[in-house]
Formats: C-alpha cells, sequence, structure tokens
C-alpha cells in the first residue's frame, strides 16, 4: 500500500466486528442505525468528531415531503408525484428519474416514522414560501434548528442502545474481489483500529472541505467561504476511485449567498422570498433574488468585494425570527435597523440616495427588470440590513446508488456490502449549483439512510 492508496486487502483478524457498520453519525447515519437496528441488526456507529453533528448540525434541520400525515393534518394536499416535478423543474431534468422517485416517494415515510415511532415533534413551515417547492413541505423541530435535530436523533439512538463511538476517523477502506469488508480507523491517541463487518454504510457527506477536490470538480466557488462541516473530507469518493465505483454529478453543490459577513451566520433567505433584496457596495440590485439561494452564492461573490447586503423590514425580520440563527445574527449584531432609508445606508457603509432609488424601483406588484415578480406590500420602516457573503455549505455529487442505497460498480452492478447516502451519495441537485431545491441535502440524508438501513446483510 503506497502512502497516497487509501485501500487495502482485509487483516486476517480484525481488532472489531460488527454486522452493519456505518460511517458517519450525521442525519443519514442516525437514521440508518434506527433503521437497522428495528429490523434487528447489530449495529455500530463510528464519528470522527468529539460528538455527532456534522453538515446536519450546521443547517435550519427542514425535511422536505410530500403526503404526509403532518401535512393532511394542517390541510396541505400534496404528492410525491408533484414533489417529483418540482425537483425536476429546479435541475432542469437533469436528474436521475429513478432516484428522484426514490427520493420522493420515500421521504414521507420517514417523517412520519420519525414522528410516529420515536416522537420527533415536527410541524410544517407555513408562513413562506420556499422558492421552487409548490406546496409547504418543509417539515422541522420546534426551534427549525439542524444542531436540535441531531439532538432528537441522537436521542433516538441511545433510547435503542445503538452504540456510537467517537473521535474515529474511518481512513483506509479495506476491500478485496470486488468487495468491501470493513475499514481502518484513527484513534485519538494516534493508535489504529481495524472494524470488520458484514455490510457497510457511507453516510460521511461531501467533500467540501477538501479543497483540493472542491477546485478540481467545482472550481467556480473554490474562493468562496466555507459554510460547511470541516469533517467533510470526500473519504466516500477518495475510496471510490480506487474500488471501481460509480460516481455522478461531482460538480453539483449547494451554495449560499446569505452569509452574514463576518459573522459568519446564516441568515435565512425567508428575508428574500419574503420581499427584501440584495444590493452590492453600490446600493444597487444585480439579479433575480427569486432564483433561489443556492445559485446567490456565485451572484454575490462576483460583486465588487465578494459581497452584498440583504435589505428587508421590520415585518421580514419577524417572521425570520423562528430560526435560531437569525435571533444570533441580530445578538451578535449583524442585523443593522433604521427608522429611515438614509440612517440604515449610513450604518452599513452605502449610499443613500442609490440605496433610495433601488427601492424606490420595486414594482408593488408584477415583474420587475431581473424578472423577478413582487407582491403588493412595500419594505416600510423600521428597515434592517445584514452584510452577506457567498459561501459553499455542501457538495450534492457523490456515490451512485440504486434503490437499495447500494453503491454501484462502474460496470453498473451493484455491491452486496457497500451502501451510501446523503452527502457521500449522488443527490437530485442536478450538475452544478442552480440545480439544488431546498432541503436537497436533508431530503439525500434521510432517504437514503432509511433506505440503507433496512436492507438486511446478504
Amino acid at each position: 500500500m503506497t502512502p497516497t492508496t487509501r485501500t487495502a486487502s482485509p487483516p486476517d483478524i480484525f481488532d472489531i466486528t460488527t454486522e452493519t457498520l456505518i460511517i458517519g453519525a450525521g442525519a443519514c447515519g442516525l437514521v440508518a442505525a434506527l433503521s437497522a437496528t428495528e429490523t434487528g441488526q447489530q449495529v455500530l456507529l463510528i464519528e470522527a468528531d468529539p460528538v455527532p453533528s456534522g453538515s446536519t448540525a450546521l443547517s435550519a434541520g427542514l425535511i422536505p415531503a410530500a403526503g404526509t400525515k403532518i401535512q393532511r393534518a394542517a390541510g396541505i394536499d400534496d404528492s410525491a408525484t408533484l414533489f417529483a416535478s418540482d425537483i425536476q423543474a429546479k435541475a432542469q431534468g437533469e436528474n436521475d428519474p429513478a432516484l428522484v422517485d426514490l427520493m420522493t416517494s420515500g421521504a414521507a415515510e420517514v417523517i412520519d416514522w420519525l414522528a410516529e415511532v420515536h416522537g420527533l415533534p415536527f410541524s410544517v413551515v407555513t408562513n413562506f414560501d420556499y422558492p421552487g417547492h409548490s406546496r409547504h413541505r418543509m417539515h422541522g423541530l420546534p426551534a427549525r434548528s439542524g444542531a436540535e435535530l441531531i439532538d432528537a436523533l441522537r436521542t433516538a439512538c441511545e433510547a435503542k442502545g445503538i452504540d456510537i463511538i467517537c473521535d474515529r476517523r474511518a481512513d483506509v477502506l479495506f476491500h478485496q474481489d470486488g468487495e468491501v469488508y470493513g475499514v481502518a480507523v484513527n484513534r485519538p491517541d494516534g493508535g489504529v483500529e481495524t472494524i470488520g463487518c458484514k455490510r457497510m454504510i457511507l453516510a460521511c457527506n461531501g467533500f467540501g472541505g477538501n479543497r483540493a477536490l472542491v477546485s478540481r470538480h467545482m472550481p467556480e466557488i473554490a474562493d468562496g467561504l466555507w459554510f460547511g462541516h470541516d469533517g467533510n473530507r470526500g473519504e466516500a469518493v477518495l475510496w471510490a476511485e480506487e474500488i471501481g465505483a460509480q460516481t455522478q454529478h461531482l460538480g453539483a453543490y449547494q451554495g449560499h449567498g446569505n452569509v452574514a459577513h463576518p459573522h459568519g451566520i446564516l441568515i435565512t433567505w425567508a428575508v428574500i422570498t419574503e420581499g427584501g433584496v440584495q444590493v452590492n457596495r453600490r446600493g444597487g440590485r444585480f439579479w433575480n433574488e427569486a432564483q433561489g439561494y443556492s445559485e446567490a452564492a456565485r451572484a454575490v461573490l462576483s460583486q465588487p468585494g465578494g459581497e452584498a447586503f440583504a435589505i428587508f423590514d421590520h415585518r421580514i425580520a419577524g417572521i425570520a425570527r423562528q430560526f435560531e440563527d437569525f435571533k444570533r445574527a441580530e445578538t451578535a449584531g449583524a442585523v443593522r435597523t433604521s427608522d429611515t432609508l438614509e440612517g440604515l445606508a449610513e450604518t452599513l457603509g452605502l449610499p443613500p440616495d442609490r440605496l433610495a432609488t433601488t427601492l424606490a424601483e420595486i414594482p408593488l406588484e408584477g415583474t420587475d427588470h431581473f424578472g423577478r415578480r413582487f407582491g403588493m406590500t412595500p419594505l416600510a420602516p423600521p428597515y434592517c440590513g445584514v452584510r452577506v457573503t457567498g459561501a459553499l455549505f455542501h457538495t450534492q455529487g457523490g456515490l451512485q446508488v440504486n434503490a437499495d442505497a447500494q453503491v454501484l460498480r462502474t460496470d453498473g452492478t451493484p455491491f452486496d456490502t457497500l451502501y451510501a447516502g446523503g452527502g457521500a451519495a449522488c443527490g437530485v441537485s442536478g450538475k452544478g449549483d442552480s440545480g439544488y431545491l431546498s432541503g436537497n441535502g436533508l431530503l439525500s440524508a434521510v432517504v437514503l439512510g432509511r433506505r440503507a438501513g433496512i436492507v438486511s446483510p446478504r
């Protein structure tokens, strides 16, 4: 094995053996662990961090699903077919239809199962619309926080007696005769342990924290703020190269163009969808913000200084306060307020006359020259503003899987022993950044985690 090789033949004897080994304790891994335990499998879940968190903990923790019992109770008429149509429309048909159908048809079952069996108190976000979703289908816990979701899933795993071993980063994949047999993991003390398994589920997310891979596959965002989890180093993709596994859409990613700068706090896109706008240092708008927050990253980074300013008002701020991140941004002083546009411009360092002209040009109804349609409620004092920049949140391309979340070889046949979900697998966000529909990351995490978990070892 050369120093750059990440795979090796399995040892004669493993330090630890288990039936189902799960790599990564984010939403995907925790859902997979609950599902596998439910079917009677012996499960071991390993996590590189001191405590489970992952990219999920950095998100708003919202999972899109169509046709849930929670939706029906709220009077929302939705279907997997409509959800699939929304996903494909956002990605301009670039996704594998079978994978889209798998995601959209499986999401409601996961939400209902987590709510009824494990007691997660989901509700649907109904007080604003997410771009591209034709129904209210974003399910979240009360605080609308990814950390809250991770804590709830971890608590559910602990209640089932599932073994979660932290501070163990998987390094070398043991592979022989076309199948996977385990991993070598690094311990905090510098030691190495080998873990053997009958099957393995890769829930170790994507490669956003590996700047070399980002530069190779998505150079347009390479200089953007990395807002994801540093543990996302791309082991799944690197292993795939050595064992002959298929990958797809490695240039796909979720960006975000509304991260408070320099505070590094996510500002919910609700401040835009409810009638706010983005302006550059000159006080002028520069694009159609209704396209979505993922492509906003490139739009914002292309402006002078790689920054912009989200402009909204007190009414919109009231809606945004349902998210913990927004309240944290207010506490940190990232959100500036003023009773006048002149005062807001002064505190943000913008030209007052130009900012006033920009807002005056917003139509009360109809479509503006960027192609964005506005409602009838104009911005009104007190006004609010935040300096923001563009960021990379997580990658959306990855390993190709089938309907059971089994990883596919380059010849199209499935591995019997290797499964993947979440950011380790190819998602349904098309080939780039503009195909990302809100919640696609957690959609892939919970649906593929559920599918991979319930399949018994062969």
